[in-house]
């Protein structure tokens, strides 16, 4: 992995913009919005040049020509970590990550009771 863009966004070695699957964080550009910047923070420090695992879904690109992956960093799930620490919500855009959906959507609301990240930070969800 050559960097993190932002929360969930990062750019290969090859140049190449990968977008996490099922994963929405805070904006960081233009109107940044509620912790936007932890959650690109938290995001560099997980995978910046460090070796990862990328599994693809039904669908490989999005609308922007983006990969859309799960990215793996030895064990930890980046994308389920992000979501059950409250650093980001859950986005999907059947059909990719029907898989996954109600896995990351349970992670999501246990964040939510718990007031983990964003659901405590926050006076507004910006999830919603």
């Amino acid at each position: 992995m050559s960097r993190a863009i932002d929360g969930d966004t990062v750019e290969l070695g090859s140049g190449e913009r990968l977008r996490y699957l099922l994963v929405d964080t805070p904006e960081t550009t233009g109107a940044a919005e509620c912790f936007g910047e932890q959650a690109a923070g938290y995001n560099r420090a997980l995978v910046e040049n460090r070796d990862v695992s990328l599994a693809y879904d039904v669908v490989c690109r999005d609308a922007y020509e983006r990969l859309l992956a799960y990215v793996t960093v030895g064990a930890v799930d980046v994308n389920r970590r992000l979501v059950e620490l409250g650093y980001a919500c859950v986005l999907y855009i059947p059909p990719a990550g029907e898989s996954r959906v109600q896995e990351l959507s349970a992670a999501q609301e246990q964040a939510r009771a718990l007031g983990h990240g964003l659901w405590s930070a926050c006076s507004a969800s910006v999830c919603e």
